[in-house]
Formats: C-alpha cells, structure tokens, sequence
C-alpha cells in the first residue's frame, strides 16, 4: 500500500487516541506488525507550540517511517501553519483530525463538530494541502453528525477535490460517540463512490473481524483503536490472517512479560520518571486485564509510588502466571474496570 511516496509495509494502521498514541506506543505497534501509526492530535494552536506537551508529542526521535502527525482545529491558516510546522519537525504524513467526539473538542467546533460546515470542511482541506505540497495530507472523520446527518459520503468528496490522498472512516456519528456498534455500510458507500484509499475503523477487535470488515467494505485498509491498548501483538495476528488464513496462538507469558517492561521502560524514558510511571499504570492495567489475579494486582499497582516498586510488582505478577501455563490464562472474572478507571485517573 502507497501513501505518497510512502510504501507501506501492510494496510494495518494504528487509530491516533489522546493520551495512548505516543512515541513509544507508535514504535511498539510498528515494530509488532502496524503499517501506519497516527499520532496523538497535535493543536494547531501556534500559542502552544512551545508547550511541554507539544514539544513532546512532535518528538519523533528514532522512530520507523512513515511519521504521520495529526493536527486539530477549525481555522484554516491555524491548521495549515500547523501542518507546516509539524513538517519542518519530521512529518512525513500530516493527518486532519475531523473524528473526536470529545466535548472539548467539539465545543470549539474542532473534531467531529466540522462535519456539520462542509463549506468549511472545504476551506480547510484545501489550505492545509497546499500549506505542505511536499507531502500527503489525510483525513479521519465520522459517518456524520449524528444518525440524521451522515454526510460522510459527502466529506468524502471534498476530501478527494481537495487534493487530500487517504480517508479513514469511523462507523459511527459523532452522536454515537463510542456507544453501540460500528456499522460499516456508510465506509462500504464511501468506497464506491471514491478512487482514493478509504480506510475502515470501528469494533475492528480481532482477525476474523479485521477480514470481515474489508471484505464487507472493500475498504483498503483498517484502524485499530482501543483493541490496541494492552494488545499490540494484533497487528502481528492480523497481518498473520489475512496473509494465510491461520490464527496465530495467543503470545506467551514471558513475550508479554517481555513487551510490557520494555514498553514501561520507553515510557520512563520519554516522559520522565514521575511523569512515566503515571502513564504506565493504565497500560500495565490494560495489558493485565482478564488474567487470572489481575484485579487486585491492578488495584495495588494503582498505590506504587516508585519505579523499583512497579517493576518488581510486575515481575512478580508474570512470575505467578508462569507457575499457570505457558499461555495467557484469562479469568471472565478478572475482568472489572476498576483497575482500568483507577489506571485512567491516575494517568
């Protein structure tokens, strides 16, 4: 798969999440089978270009090709001198944010709020791709703005006139936010009407599901989101699938033991020490999720205030699972959301 000049090294893409999608979490998604991985949204307010949390979400430091960086916002020359700034900092791809249903977002009619302005939709689009002609422009957005108003097709069409080279769609409106299930019929509508790739996201939690979308779609690739969080190695099981039709087995204990300390350990490192471990509790909480002891290891996690302290209670929670099979062993009872909610908090 081509985005520009970028040959992809499959369809897989990594949905770009506030707060998830940074560097070590791209690296991480790449290296275990993503094509592409999205960056967090970067504002396209210039106020805040020097801001700790810009500097940092515009840090690509040895990270694989292509970087595609996503910006948000609803004024046309804000987000094309945005584009052009994340350029000049190694973007290789620049992706327009018209997805998030955040209220915050939405409120300052950025997100998924724009899909109500088409004329707008237009205007921006077309600054945006002329602000950075060196490199390909992307868009993510909505089925529309709410189940009234899917205007997706319509988007899709000033998306392509505006020049922009790849869509990824969300089955759902921005009324739906993240409630009930995505549907795929608008993205499948999308794909017939338009010659640029059209990229499918939504409830895409497993291979089976992965192949089932694109076959029911036609879509040219999928976004995995949320399945992501705990489960980076669904890239490698996806890409697996659809290669050869075979389910890869579920990864060992010790490879999750393995991944999750060196993804903590690049969270030390890019966010600092106090910043790195608030961060890595809601990943520990997510790759631990459903194992068998999981709910109170998770819980206590939440109380560590050390990073000798989280490492030795993670070394030893694999160790206990090591003593129950070589495999992941799931528990449907381990499986609240307490520690998930605490993990969130804490972050």
């Amino acid at each position: 798969m081509q985005i520009g000049k970028h040959t992809l090294r499959n369809n897989l893409f990594v949905a770009p999440m506030a707060g998830v999608t940074d560097r070590p979490f791209r690296q991480l998604c790449k290296t275990l089978g993503a094509g592409v991985a999205v960056s967090e949204m970067v504002t396209s307010n210039s106020l805040l270009y020097g801001s700790e949390k810009t500097r940092r979400r515009a840090d690509h430091t040895g990270e694989v090709d292509p970087i595609s960086v996503q910006i948000a916002g609803a004024d046309p020359v804000m987000l094309a001198e945005a584009a052009r700034y994340n350029v000049d900092e190694g973007a290789q791809i620049i992706d327009i944010n018209m997805g998030c249903p955040a209220k915050k977002v939405c409120n300052v009619m950025a997100g998924s709020a724009l899909m109500q302005d088409e004329p707008l939709v237009g205007r921006i689009l077309s600054a945006v791709v002329n602000a950075v002609p060196e490199v390909p422009v992307t868009l993510k957005f909505r089925t529309g703005w709410n189940r009234e108003n899917k205007n997706a097709p319509v988007i899709a069409r000033i998306a392509e006139e505006s020049g922009i080279q790849l869509i990824a769609i969300h089955g759902r409106t921005r009324a739906d936010q993240y409630m009930g299930d995505a549907e795929y019929d608008t993205i499948k509508l999308v794909k017939s009407q338009r010659g640029i790739p059209v990229i499918a996201n939504g409830d895409i939690t497993s291979p089976q599901k992965a192949k089932f979308v694109l076959d029911h779609t036609g879509a040219d690739g999928v976004m995995i989101g949320r399945a992501a969080q705990g489960r980076p190695w669904i890239f490698r099981e996806i890409e697996h699938f659809l290669k050869t039709g075979q389910v890869l087995p579920p990864p060992r204990v010790d490879e999750i033991h393995r991944v999750m300390i060196a993804h903590i350990e690049d969270l030390y490192g890019f966010y600092g020490i106090e910043r790195g471990l608030r961060v890595a509790r809601k990943h520990i909480s997510w790759y631990t999720k459903g194992l068998v002891g999981s709910a109170s290891f998770r819980h206590a996690m939440n109380q560590l205030e050390t990073v000798a302290e989280q490492r030795a209670a993670i070394d030893d929670f694999f160790a206990s699972l090591g003593h129950v099979a070589e495999r992941l062993v799931y528990d449907d009872s381990e499986t609240d959301e307490t520690g998930a909610a605490a993990a969130e908090l804490a972050a």
